[in-house]
């Protein structure tokens, strides 16, 4: 028998979200029958749901392909709006990016990612071009340590055993007890450094965004790039800054009562 809480979900929701997660950057555009496969579902439901979300306008078909339509972005930015993160954490954003003149960005967790939900950039360092709604593995980032840090210990051993994880760059953590040691540090210390673990020639540094019950709600980071900043002015000029921003975006969503 199922459980309740198992019962009690709505398994054409759980097959339609999955349908729209398989499209990605690799794949933009999909055929029936890989949909079906990257879904884990028959045709017959693949087609259904397709044509479900094409007459919702969230999807349209180009002959044999079919492919997402931009108001999928409603359902991300229904979140963004319930958060609510963008509004208070602008300013004191743009602020920290005009003291540092390096990029500004904050990430929520959705494992095994992170997911940007706010960013101020200043130049381009990064090959992969990120903006809201961008995904990078927590493993390998500064504000996904940060992230993993609060989770309880059961949820942290569950991702942990997921690994090890891939290696971007020869200094990537790649070994779960060595990113167990990593994310402790993090835990005991109250912020992040990464050195070129996602990227070669890119650094970065995370602290918490907590919300009115203490609990760490999203991660700020500043990035810089290897060649122009070293990792003594990240850790003892830029991370100073950026832990006063991160209290003040924190003290922020304890007035508004942000969770």
């Amino acid at each position: 028998m199922e459980t309740p809480a198992r019962a009690d979900t709505l398994q054409s929701l759980e097959r339609g979200l999955a349908v729209l997660q398989v499209f990605s950057t690799e794949n933009p555009r999909l055929t029936l029958s890989e949909v079906a496969r990257l879904a884990g579902i028959t045709r017959a439901t693949a087609r259904r749901i397709l044509l479900t979300l094409e007459h919702l306008g969230h999807v349209r078909a180009d002959g044999r392909l079919f492919s997402l339509t931009p108001r999928v972005l409603s359902l991300g930015f229904a979140y963004l709006s319930s958060l609510n993160l963008w509004d208070i954490a602008q300013p004191l954003m743009e602020e920290l990016v005009e003291q540092t003149h390096e990029s500004c960005s904050a990430a929520t967790l959705d494992l095994p990612d992170i997911v940007y939900v706010a960013r101020v950039p200043t130049r381009r360092i990064m090959a992969i071009s990120l903006g809201l709604g961008s995904r990078l593995p927590a493993h390998a980032t500064s504000m996904g340590r940060v992230l993993l840090a609060d989770l309880p210990d059961e949820e942290l051993d569950a991702y942990l055993a997921t690994g090890p994880f891939p290696a971007f760059t020869e200094r990537t953590t790649v070994d779960p007890d060595d990113l167990r040691a990593v994310v402790t540090q993090v835990r005991g210390q109250g912020w992040s450094m990464v050195d070129q673990e996602l990227e070669t020639g890119l650094r970065s540094i995370s602290a918490p965004i907590r919300g009115s019950d203490g609990r760490t709600v999203a991660a700020l980071n500043i990035a810089a790039a290897a060649p122009r900043v070293g990792l003594d002015d990240l850790r003892d000029h830029f991370l100073p800054l950026m832990l006063v921003t991160a209290e003040q975006i924190s003290l922020a969503f304890t007035r508004s009562g942000k969770r």
